[in-house]
C-alpha cells in the first residue's frame, strides 16, 4: 500500500519574490541579477556592511 503526499510549497514563490526584491532594492544590473541567483547572501552582506551605523 503506497500513500501519496500532497504538497503545495509556499517557499519558491516566496524566494522568487525575495530574489526580485533584492535585485530591485540594490540596484543590480541584469547580469548581477543572474548571480545573484547563486550569491545572494553576499550581495546582502555587501549591501549591508556599507551602511552608515
Amino acid at each position: 500500500m503506497s500513500r501519496k503526499v500532497d504538497v503545495a510549497g509556499i517557499m519558491g514563490p516566496v524566494w522568487f519574490i525575495g530574489w526580485l526584491f533584492t535585485i530591485g532594492f540594490l540596484k543590480l544590473s541584469f547580469f548581477k541579477g543572474l548571480l545573484a541567483l547563486i550569491i545572494w547572501p553576499y550581495y546582502i552582506g555587501d549591501f549591508l556592511s556599507n551602511l552608515p551605523v
